[in-house]
């Protein structure tokens, strides 16, 4: 990107948004640039030596409108290889009206769909396992937990409990915990879900591959039997600019007012 890096910092330079803040200027410069396909993602940029030289202002100006952009995920920063423009996240549609596996979700839409195994394995529940799957302190909790991949982009972390009593070998399941339940009969039917907003941690970001306090989605499921016995309690968090979750809303009528 030797032209385009000159053509970038040369407009800095001669600039004549001197009220601005340098590093603020810089910022907007590198922005611009990628908005206007004059850098694409996975491009490198210069080292910050060079990019102070060409723009005539100092290191410490350069990282600081690097570090911005790296926090608005604008660029990367890969430890020992430099700083690079941001791959482009595809976003994904995801229907709020039907459940259904991240496997089977993403095998609809055509995506090479894998899974990093984080966890499996036998363990005391906490006091919300106890609670929302009705155990005792006395009984075992199967937990497993997932970083879910498409097209090689890790979209969210899974993090599912289930009583022991219906799924004794977590180890044992395949790429889809939902394919595993149906072989027993245990399949759920319907979920109910809340989602809110996060601000992810480091040990998250990490695994998604974002910096740091970057906007997320948790979400947390309660999923049912047709009996109405709870079998699932997931809590995941959803990579902020990959996924939309879409719901249709209906008007309701004057006739169906006040049922339940």
């Amino acid at each position: 990107m030797n032209d385009a890096a000159d053509q970038i910092f040369a407009t800095l330079k001669q600039s004549s948004q001197s009220g601005a803040p340098l590093y603020l200027q810089l910022r907007k410069s590198i922005e611009d640039a990628v908005n206007r396909g004059l850098i694409g993602p996975g491009d490198a940029l210069p080292s910050e030596r060079d990019i102070a030289t060409k723009a005539d202002i100092s290191r410490v100006t350069v990282r600081k409108a690097v570090q911005d952009l790296v926090k608005g995920g604008i660029l990367v920063q890969r430890h020992g290889s430099g700083t690079f423009v941001a791959p482009r996240m595809e976003r994904v549609e995801q229907s709020l009206s039907r459940l259904t596996s991240f496997t089977e979700d993403m095998a609809r839409r055509g995506m090479a769909v894998r899974s990093q195994w984080l966890d499996r394995g036998l363990y005391a529940p906490s006091p919300d396992e106890m609670m929302v799957l009705g155990l005792s302190s006395s009984e075992l909790v199967a937990r497993v937990a997932r970083l879910r991949i498409a097209n090689d982009t890790p979209l969210a972390i899974e993090r599912a409990s289930l009583s022991a009593s219906v799924l004794r070998d977590p180890a044992g399941i395949g790429s889809s915990l939902y394919a595993a339940l149906e072989l027993t009969g245990n399949r759920p039917v319907r979920a109910v879900q809340r989602i809110s907003a996060a601000n992810l941690g480091d040990s998250d970001a990490r695994l998604l591959e974002v910096p740091p306090g970057i906007a997320g989605l948790h979400i947390e499921r309660i999923s049912y039997l047709a009996s109405g016995k709870v079998i699932e309690f997931t809590r995941s968090i959803y990579r902020g600019d990959a996924y939309d979750f879409v719901a249709e809303l209906r008007l309701t009528g004057p006739s169906e007012e006040g049922r339940p």
